[in-house]
């Protein structure tokens, strides 16, 4: 006869706290360098308010609640979120001002949202960019008896969601003032899709055009509330978007919102990348974001000279923006130390569970050493894991951090 042994699902990643990284955790993990992490929340919301306005962190990047609230009590405005079910998440997580930078669509989405705001404490905006959205919304809201605060999105040509033109700007919000069950509250945009040789010129013509569509429908009494919110801003272009909102805010008529969300986590990849663009662009700034994500795996296996495969693959990093790089080595079961750089080494692929790794010369591993890696694009390795650990300065699990994808 067969027996079978009752055991406990392992988290991928999950750990008991103190567990030290080198010594008790089952590898690959998400790994969140406290000091670090903390340095940013301070940074961004230092940045922000230095800058006049108010802000409201992208919590999708990480879907972590337990970051939402360290970024709250920090003096962060709101949350920013994408969808129904991630303002529902962050709802039961304690979260009470969610600017939703996306259309709500769909009634399933639509009665997520409805339920919520029989909380009279709860402060919901989301975003309207056609006549169509407009009638649905406030056929739906006006059958359950709820105001809805919406924003109208304003967008570019080529880019994604929004109103393409300040005509239909103004026509749109005409429509949302005959509607009873919905407020317009302000107006948004996102910058993060002007891209070219022009980028920068591009982005500031583009704040300064929100601003001047947020006066016009001022002037003509289009919002519902007294100061309008004004808001854009994503994790590359903060500082222009800032710079023109303290410009051209018309006196402080508006309620200027920022909603970067990588900064949070940082990277290796396209975010230092655009670090470094910042504070060439602000000299007046001290030391930036510091990258607070990796992950963490074992050197699986050495079949050839030169070459590594390291289980870590595609369901545990991002690799949409740039492969993993790899940090620095550790050997397994040892004390907490700096740890070898192997800068010099490169990811050239990753396929569902492994990463092929080119060995630098000079560089000698074994089967069982332990690579950090960092990434690029947090949002995308966040999504893979239920689980993050946040970690000291001593490499020791601190908290389980969980996620809510």
């Amino acid at each position: 006869m067969s027996s079978v042994l009752n055991l406990p699902l392992v988290e991928k990643g999950a750990a008991a706290q103190g567990a030290s990284l080198l010594q008790d955790v089952s590898l690959p993990a998400l790994v969140l360098h406290r000091e670090a992490l903390e340095h940013n929340i301070r940074w961004m919301q230092k940045f922000v308010s230095d800058s006049g306005a108010e802000l409201a962190p992208h919590g999708k990047t990480s879907m972590m609640p337990a970051l939402f609230q360290r970024q709250l009590d920090a003096g962060a405005w709101g949350i920013t979120l994408a969808t129904a079910v991630q303002t529902r998440a962050a709802y039961a997580h304690g979260a009470r001002r969610v600017l939703m930078a996306n259309q709500l669509v769909g009634a399933p989405n639509m009665a997520l949202i409805a339920e919520l705001l029989a909380d009279p404490d709860f402060d919901f905006y989301c975003m309207v960019d056609h006549p169509d959205s407009v009638a649905d919304l406030g056929a739906f809201f006006a059958q359950r008896g709820v105001t809805l605060k919406v924003m109208i999105e304003y967008g570019v040509i080529g880019g994604r969601c929004g109103c393409r033109t300040e005509q239909e700007v103004l026509a749109l919000a005409k429509a949302i003032q005959a509607q009873p069950a919905l407020a317009l509250c302000g107006i948004e945009g996102y910058e993060g899709v002007i891209h070219g040789d022009q980028a920068i010129s591009g982005i500031r013509q583009f704040a300064d055009s929100l601003v001047r569509l947020a006066v016009d429908l001022h002037n003509d009494g289009l919002f519902a509330i007294e100061r309008p919110i004004i808001t854009a801003s994503g994790s590359a272009w903060y500082d222009l978007i800032a710079e023109s909102f303290e410009t051209h805010n018309a006196k402080g008529r508006f309620l200027s919102v920022l909603r970067p969300g990588s900064y949070v986590a940082h990277d290796h990849g396209i975010y230092k990348e655009a670090q470094c663009c910042v504070l060439d662009r602000r000299a007046d700034l001290e030391e930036g974001l510091r990258p607070a994500m990796e992950v963490w795996a074992h050197v699986q296996s050495l079949p050839e000279p030169g070459f590594a495969v390291v289980a870590l693959g595609k369901r545990d990093v991002a690799y949409d923006a740039g492969l993993p790089v790899p940090l620095r080595r550790y050997r397994a079961g040892a004390q907490a130390s700096a740890g070898d750089d192997v800068g010099a080494c490169k990811v050239t692929a990753v396929m569902d569970q492994h990463a092929f790794l080119t060995v630098a010369p000079g560089v000698e591993l074994r089967i069982g050493d332990i690579i950090s890696f960092g990434t690029s694009h947090p949002c995308l390795t966040f999504d893979k894991w239920r689980t993050g650990l946040l970690v000291d300065e001593r490499l020791q699990v601190i908290e389980n951090l969980e996620t809510c994808f």
